[in-house]
């Protein structure tokens, strides 16, 4: 994650993204740099919007908070509803135990 928080800082300072810019910023935070992440992480942002893919995501978060509020509270409704009860009779009962033994 460090990884792309540094993209981000050199993004909004209007830096380049760099394999070196990136090696800079983490190793100024204190982390031990994997060159192999580093240059993973320059290639796999060449040609991306940046701005673009803040914007999609800005617009997505919303989205999935309201999702993930409402599942706690539809799993406590459902919790709260009363289990219906079986119309079962003790014939039905016999029948299964018959089933058993032939």
């Amino acid at each position: 994650m460090e990884y792309i928080y540094a993209a981000l800082l050199l993004h909004n300072a209007g830096k380049a993204i760099s394999e070196e810019a990136v090696t800079a910023v983490l190793k100024a935070a204190g982390v031990e740099v994997n060159e192999a992440r580093a240059k993973a992480l320059v290639a796999a942002l060449d040609g991306v919007d940046i701005e673009e893919a803040i914007a999609k995501a800005a617009f997505a978060a919303p989205a999935a908070a309201a999702t993930t509020a409402a599942a706690p509270a539809a799993a406590a409704e459902a919790a709260v509803e009363e289990p219906e009860e079986e119309d079962t009779s003790e014939e039905d009962g016999m029948a299964g135990l018959g089933a058993l033994f032939g």
